[in-house]
């Protein structure tokens, strides 16, 4: 098959998941998803969620590391390497005496990754920067009021990494940040009314990565340092309010405002650590830090949470894999992952802040013809507030994710 008729299946499958992409937030289902943006992601793949979200310091001609734009620079010279990844979630929640259960899933991601020129690589795709999904109700004197949201922000990105020098590696993505979300309060009583508070994003991004690797052992065993920067910024859109009253049957749109000036991003900083034990173990230490504290977010007055602040966000993840011979036995080319990670998140609501930790395990399962890997991780997740605990939810996560690595650029001889 052509290199050029490839290229266009891949970009049907890009615009198809262009076109689901705001399904995603379906998968969140969490009240805690109500504040503010909803609820962050942190560019992980299939692999690195089963090694608890690890990817600062990761290099490799087999994976795409969204995390670190740093490790483009390490893809195979014939390849063209793409993954794609799904997931179906499990939510038990309980708050007070009432217990609630969801299940969700869709899309996670949709990332390729190919080979410029000797030490030069590149990757794009399709990956969610957060997501809001929520569905409650209850009763209030005399009605009932429910309340839901949906949405999510998306980043359509394209990066770029580049190996200066023997061992380091440098690189860039930048993103177009696109989406809209949506919380909205439905009072029933006399009368209907509801209210709606809305925000729609149209914005770029842009990431900083390097990561420098120092043989040892006769170059069998392999340290890897990993860093990234994400600078702060003031987002791109728009956010408004729009309440409805049955009695009045008319819809009024409150405090529209641009968001250029008063909505932010916090710079961000990730640094990690690897080692990589005679080529068949890594284990690798991650921490990330975003000083939200400091970001500006306008309340529209009436319609915001009264409560929620952001304080600053930091993560400590770890994970390891084993693999055991890829040039062996079909059993001996598999991968063993697993991981764990400790999130402090940065909503806060009545002074708790929101938390979450949580474990993974996985597999890969090489294609039996190819270098193609099937990856498939579960993830156990358990969130709530802290020091008082409003909601404590768990999840489980079952993540598939199918890893293509074909050999476009391999010229064939002719007989």
């Amino acid at each position: 098959m052509k290199i050029a008729k490839k290229i266009t299946i891949f970009s049907l499958l890009l615009i198809a998941a262009l076109g689901c992409g705001t399904a995603r937030a379906q998968i969140v289902n969490t009240p805690y998803s109500k504040m503010g943006y909803g609820m962050l992601n942190d560019n992980v793949s299939g692999i690195q969620r089963s090694m608890g979200g690890v990817g600062y310091a990761m290099r490799g001609g087999r994976i795409v590391n969204v995390m670190n734009p740093a490790s483009y620079a390490d893809v195979d010279s014939l390849t063209f390497l793409w993954d794609v990844g799904i997931s179906l979630t499990n939510l038990w929640s309980k708050e007070n005496d009432n217990e609630g259960y969801n299940l969700g899933g869709g899309l996670e991601y949709l990332t390729g990754h190919f080979r410029i020129a000797k030490g030069l690589g590149a990757a794009f795709g399709l990956l969610p920067y957060s997501s809001v999904g929520y569905t409650y109700a209850g009763s209030i004197g005399g009605g009932n009021e429910s309340r839901s949201g949906s949405g999510g922000f998306n980043q359509l990105f394209l990066g770029v990494g580049y190996q200066p020098v023997k061992n380091l590696n440098v690189g860039l993505n930048f993103a177009y940040l696109f989406g809209s979300t949506s919380n909205t309060t439905l009072v029933t009583s006399t009368s209907t009314s509801y209210f709606t508070r809305n925000m729609k994003i149209r914005d770029w991004n842009a990431q900083l990565g390097v990561q420098y690797s120092l043989p040892l052992k006769n170059g069998r065993d392999q340290l890897t340092l990993g860093a990234t920067f994400q600078p702060k910024k003031s987002f791109h859109g728009n956010a408004w309010a729009t309440s409805f009253d049955s009695q009045d049957t008319k819809v009024d749109t409150i405090g529209y405002t641009s968001m250029s000036g008063n909505y932010e991003q916090p710079a961000s900083i990730g640094l990690g650590i690897s080692y990589n034990l005679n080529r068949k173990v890594t284990i690798e230490a991650d921490y990330t830090y975003q000083k939200w504290s400091s970001a500006k977010y306008k309340p529209i007055e009436g319609f915001e949470p009264q409560a929620m602040k952001f304080d600053d966000r930091w993560k400590l993840a770890a994970g390891l894999q084993y693999s055991p011979n890829k040039r062996g036995s079909y059993v001996g080319a598999m991968s063993f992952r697993l991981g764990a990670f400790y999130n402090h998140d940065y909503m806060n609501y009545s002074g708790n802040n929101m938390r979450d930790y949580g474990a993974a395990i996985g597999i890969g399962l090489p294609a039996p013809n190819g270098k193609t890997t099937v990856n498939l991780g579960i993830e156990w997740r358990h969130r709530e507030t802290s020091p008082v605990t409003l909601i404590s939810e768990n999840y489980l996560n079952i993540t598939l994710g199918v890893n293509f690595n074909e050999m476009w650029f391999w010229k064939s001889r002719i007989r």
